[in-house]
């Protein structure tokens, strides 16, 4: 009996991973290389996939603890009120804007397609999309971590003394776990 219960509490601590998708949000843009595109406008689709873990959302049913997709939509429908050139650089700023929303993101996927996109031709849509894989693996323990690798990553907010950090960087070449940079923080 005590092996069992032991078991379960340390089954509780396993993550497992999920993923929340939001498909075909529809919105009409005014994106494009030329200025006809970006006075008539078009209509485009967005998809978005994001790799996560959310057991104590689930476990609470609480939803400030996973990625509420109404704050994703929001997001994407704040960009595609931008007017841009590029597919690409709506998509990567739709990543960006979700990426710096979220710190625990394991992967994202943004999709943005544009129907009808060449004038006068039978073209249905073209799209572009970004991927992003933000886990990586600890020099130091090789614990897998999530490290978006930028500023808004939470290492940022992490005090380590500069000549500690600058051994760090020699010693390990990549970002270290919350665990190990905290070991060295003091």
């Amino acid at each position: 009996m005590y092996f069992w219960v032991k078991l379960v509490q340390k089954s509780a601590n396993i993550q497992n991973m999920g993923q929340i998708a939001l498909e075909d949000m529809q919105f009409y843009a005014y994106h494009g290389v030329y200025e006809e595109e970006q006075i008539i406008g078009n209509n485009y689709v967005v998809d978005i996939y994001i790799e996560t873990t959310f057991d104590k959302a689930a476990q609470n049913d609480d939803i400030f603890k996973t990625i509420n997709y109404e704050t994703v939509f929001l997001i994407c429908q704040a960009e595609m009120k931008n007017k841009y050139k590029l597919l690409e650089t709506v998509a990567q700023k739709i990543m960006l804007g979700i990426k710096y929303q979220y710190g625990n993101i394991k992967s994202l996927q943004v999709r943005v397609r544009k129907l009808n996109p060449i004038p006068d031709a039978q073209v249905g849509s073209s799209y572009v999309e970004v991927d992003g894989n933000f886990v990586r693996k600890c020099p130091r323990c090789n614990k897998p971590f999530v490290s978006y690798n930028d500023k808004s990553c939470w290492c940022v907010d992490t005090t380590v003394h500069p000549e500690t950090l600058e051994h760090l960087k020699q010693e390990f070449k990549g970002c270290l776990c919350k665990d190990c940079l905290s070991f060295y923080a003091g």
